[in-house]
């Protein structure tokens, strides 16, 4: 049986949405829908510290992730490639950092999604890279207030930009910091146009995600992206939507129940998110 828990705010919709079962995964009525989820929590599957252990396992279908947001990031079973919300359809970035639309049966092992119902919108320019980018967005988390949550959708054309994404991986599952040694690929694109999805989590959520702004990419075409680590653009549009609540779904599987989770994975996230040691 999935197990349930709240952080913040609890998701009458997504409490609602549980039901128990005999296989290990999450499942959702027929009749709940966008309309009556909660737009503003942000919903996670699991956390990144058991997918930084190795926990690939998928468990959330993407259709029942669809009733919970339409826009997000994430990542799917086996790890097979970078996962990109985008009104409301889930695209995979794969390991060739070609994109396609995934189906509803295809399950996740850790995501973050929401509604994007934008509270506010603005102009960047001069964004010079990812560090200035970082800067700018902090610069609104901070009047608006540091300790919610914020995800933002960010389009424009891009002098350059550069991205990620990982080869599908075979069980006995290695951490992903090693995976991340040998089984990921980078591409960078000049003069593209497409959207950013990110999402900024406050510092008290390093027990369960990485602090900060964390970014994927799709091009306009729908045809290239992956987990960002490098932006040049003159000028980018914008929408924030700050989200007061979260609501969070844990596996139940042997691999995730047999982690000790007070381990300090700070370095190996840290490397995960950003390539640094």
């Amino acid at each position: 049986m999935m197990k349930f828990n709240v952080n913040a705010r609890v998701l009458a919709a997504f409490a609602a949405a549980f039901v128990c079962g005999a296989a290990p995964v999450y499942s959702a009525p027929e009749n709940q829908s966008c309309d009556t989820a909660n737009r503003e929590v942000i919903n996670q599957v699991s956390l990144l510290q058991g997918l930084t252990f190795g926990d690939y396992n998928g468990t959330v279908p993407i259709g029942q992730l669809k009733k919970l947001g339409d826009i997000g990031i994430g990542t799917f079973d086996r790890l097979n490639g970078e996962l990109i919300m985008l009104d409301g359809v889930v695209y995979r970035a794969n390991h060739e950092g070609k994109t396609a639309a995934v189906p509803d049966d295809e399950t996740v092992p850790f995501a973050n999604v929401t509604f994007l119902d934008a509270d506010e919108s603005f102009e960047l320019s001069g964004i010079k890279d990812i560090g200035v980018l970082k800067e700018e967005l902090n610069k609104k988390v901070k009047a608006s207030g540091s300790n919610h949550f914020y995800m933002v959708r960010i389009e424009g054309t891009f002098a350059k930009i550069g991205f990620r994404s990982e080869y599908a991986q075979k069980k006995p599952y290695k951490p992903l910091a090693k995976v991340l040694e040998t089984d990921q690929t980078f591409f960078e694109r000049e003069k593209v146009t497409g959207t950013i999805v990110g999402l900024y989590c406050p510092d008290y959520m390093s027990s369960l995600n990485a602090v900060g702004w964390h970014f994927h990419f799709i091009t306009d075409d729908k045809k290239s992206g992956g987990h960002v680590f490098e932006v040049n653009s003159d000028k980018l549009n914008v929408k924030m939507d700050r989200t007061d609540g979260f609501a969070m779904v844990l596996p139940d599987n042997e691999m995730f129940n047999g982690f000790d989770l007070t381990v300090d994975q700070s370095a190996d996230i840290k490397k995960v998110e950003t390539g640094e040691k």
